[in-house]
């Protein structure tokens, strides 16, 4: 919680997204009559550099294909939220971030696949970001985060609920966590950042945080080890931060065999 409102980059307005794209007002509102677009993603410079690393993907993620470049018109922009006091940038390059490599236990809670798109955004094309390095971190269903001490907890040396994969041909990059529980103060969300390795460009990345419909949360955290937790939460329209763009940043959570799915899209302007 201690330094979560920390503001990071910039929410862009429509007018500076309509810069960005390099298209008219008219053609972007045609373009966005399923979601009005108030907010776009960008790529921030950063100074440490990011290296490549091998892809490691999720079974069941698609085989990969030759990308196709499709209009920017049809990339999802996003605002770019604080990193958040938790971020420990440990490189764990795996899909299932459940376990703790220190002891090999799974942390409990219900399933959760979580599947990014990522595209890029240059002129008037966008396109599936190859070799993009998508870090996700979020709390264990108590509200606990790995690796971090704060009044809360202490949890150094734990590394469960962290990990990172590399997007591939198609820009997909897929995670199996579990749904996240929340802590007093904020609503219940996942933290991502995606970073950029092309060779020979600047490295850059992007921040955000994911939230979830609160009709989903409600069935959640019914069931154990959810309904364990005492406490009022706080809700997404009570959320300061989700007040800052997060109706762009809900997951559309599909209820499966084991648990949840959700898939976002996400398009990133360079620079």
């Amino acid at each position: 919680m201690e330094n979560d409102d920390k503001p990071i980059g910039q929410i862009l307005s429509r007018r500076d997204a309509l810069k960005l794209l390099g298209i008219g007002s008219a053609a972007f509102l045609a373009a966005c009559t399923a979601q009005e677009a108030t907010s776009t993603s960008t790529l921030i410079p950063t100074t440490e550099a990011t290296q490549a690393i091998p892809t490691q993907l999720s079974p069941t993620s698609a085989s990969p294909t030759s990308p196709t470049a499709i209009s920017a018109l049809d990339c999802v922009v996003r605002p770019e939220l604080t990193i958040g006091p938790y971020f420990v940038d440990v490189q764990l390059n795996r899909s299932d971030i459940r376990v703790d490599p220190s002891d090999k236990s799974i942390r409990p809670g219900v399933p959760l696949r979580l599947e990014f798109q990522v595209s890029r955004i240059a002129g008037t094309a966008c396109t599936p970001l190859r070799g993009a390095m998508v870090d996700v971190w979020h709390c264990d269903a108590a509200g606990v985060y790995s690796d971090v001490r704060d009044g809360r907890f202490d949890s150094r040396g734990k590394q469960f609920l962290r990990g990172y994969q590399q997007t591939n041909v198609n820009g997909n990059a897929e995670f199996l966590t579990i749904y996240p529980g929340w802590y007093e103060g904020r609503a219940v969300h996942i933290h991502f950042k995606i970073r950029s390795a092309a060779q020979g460009a600047r490295a850059q990345e992007f921040t955000s945080q994911l939230y979830f419909d609160e009709s989903v949360n409600d069935q959640v955290f019914k069931q154990a080890p959810y309904n364990s937790k005492r406490g009022r939460r706080v809700m997404n329209d009570a959320d300061f931060l989700f007040r800052r763009g997060g109706k762009e940043l809900l997951l559309a959570s599909t209820k499966d065999a084991q648990g949840y799915t959700a898939k976002f899209d996400i398009g990133l302007q360079s620079s």
